[in-house]
């Protein structure tokens, strides 16, 4: 089977959150998942307010719909939603 690269964009509760550790949180849900974080960015949106633009790998099995509600559950994630998918050949 192929593999299916997402990129996520995760919207912080507020501009105090530390993204550092953010991330590190996100990094354990994805791996619980089943995948791998392979690139993360900070994107700023307003008034000091980033949010984190992530792409991650996984077997194309996977729904994209179970890494956005692993990590909507997250403490400071205020939103999470996939903006890209693409099958990865080869």
């Amino acid at each position: 089977m192929a593999n299916m690269y997402l990129t996520l964009r995760v919207m912080p509760e507020n501009a105090e959150v530390n993204l550092d550790a953010l991330t590190e949180k996100i990094n354990t849900a994805v791996i619980s998942c089943e995948g791998k974080i392979v690139k993360t960015e900070q994107e700023p949106v307003a008034f000091g307010l980033k949010a984190l633009k992530m792409i991650i790998v996984c077997d194309e099995s996977k729904s994209s719909d179970e890494f956005e509600n692993v990590i909507k559950e997250l403490e400071e994630v205020a939103n999470a939603d996939v903006i890209d998918t693409r099958r990865a050949l080869g």
